[in-house]
């Protein structure tokens, strides 16, 4: 039985994680209290901008700690101040003091946005391929910095085993952000000459990788998608939509003067986001790590479009 820290516990992966680690003592660490948290787990407030990391892992110190605090889809009005505190700073904390008390393992929840939004990135990215994560998209940007601070822990204490998992889009009963906004639209949006592949991983899958990462999986840095990938025109199909495809350059001017009348809260800068989407190879998963996804890509979408009346 080991001692397991989660930060972020009361997020949809936290949630779902919880459920998978009957047998261990968990304590789940967020700004509120998990819903439902079983009665053999306990809760502490943490916020890891701060000195609580210090402070928690001091007097708890756990063996593991699995880290998915973290900021995917900014509300609206959040500063980028707060969102880098959470997703940068944070993990900095969190790092620290699981190095100053002797954490056995550190379990990490990247993105496949760390590999960044590039015409040349390869496909599929395999996890030797460079992090490239665009300083114009946030979330993309703090997990490559993210990932450059653990590489230089693995440096600096190799004693501290880690686990990092560059996730792909996670889809699950009652996912919504962002991404999923895109297909509740009447219509489906395409660049033109660009099918804007996306890569899927069921929450169930997740937590039971994370599950494996912080008992007795092999440490390493794996790309977490499930098998295969859906382009604008599979989506479209599954979904019964139409495809609207409009030219790069011009839906990059329409932004430009969206964005700045409020009309969109996004700005040219989202045409890469569609453009040139992150293709994860999942072949260290199932061959290193010792585990395959019980749903495709395809699996995992048709069971979020049902779940979400679509």
């Amino acid at each position: 039985m080991s001692r397991i820290l989660i930060t972020g516990a009361a997020g949809m992966i936290g949630r779902a994680m919880l459920r998978r680690l009957d047998g261990h003592e968990v304590i789940a660490t967020d700004l509120a209290a998990p819903p439902n948290l079983p009665t053999s787990m306990r809760f502490e407030r943490m916020d890891v901008t701060g000195q609580d990391p210090v402070r928690l892992i001091g007097r708890i110190r756990p063996d593991v700690i699995v880290h998915l605090a973290s900021i995917v889809t900014p509300p609206k009005g959040m500063r980028p101040e707060t969102a880098y505190a959470v997703d940068v700073t944070g993990t900095q904390n969190v790092l620290n003091a699981a190095i100053a008390n002797g954490v056995r393992r550190l379990v990490v929840t990247s993105s496949g946005a760390a590999y960044g939004y590039h015409a040349d990135n390869p496909m599929p990215l395999r996890e030797s391929d460079p992090l490239r994560g665009n300083a114009v998209f946030p979330y993309a940007h703090h997990k490559r910095l993210v990932e450059e601070m653990l590489e230089q822990a693995r440096i600096d204490a190799p004693q501290l085993e880690q686990v990092v998992l560059r996730v792909g889009t996670v889809l699950g009963k009652g996912t919504e952000n962002q991404i999923t906004a895109l297909f509740h639209k009447p219509r489906l949006l395409g660049i033109t000459g660009c099918e804007s592949p996306f890569v899927f991983i069921w929450t169930e899958d997740l937590a039971h990788i994370l599950r494996r990462a912080a008992t007795d999986g092999p440490a390493g840095i794996y790309n977490v998608a499930a098998d295969g990938a859906l382009g604008v025109s599979d989506l479209g199909a599954a979904l019964g939509k139409p495809v609207l495809r409009v030219p790069a350059w011009l839906l990059r001017a329409v932004l430009a003067v969206a964005r700045p009348l409020r009309v969109s809260r996004y700005g040219p800068e989202q045409v890469r986001f569609l453009q040139f989407r992150p293709v994860l190879d999942n072949q260290a998963l199932k061959e290193r790590f010792g585990y395959v996804p019980m749903k495709t890509s395809a699996q995992v979408f048709e069971l979020w479009q049902r779940e979400a009346g679509l």
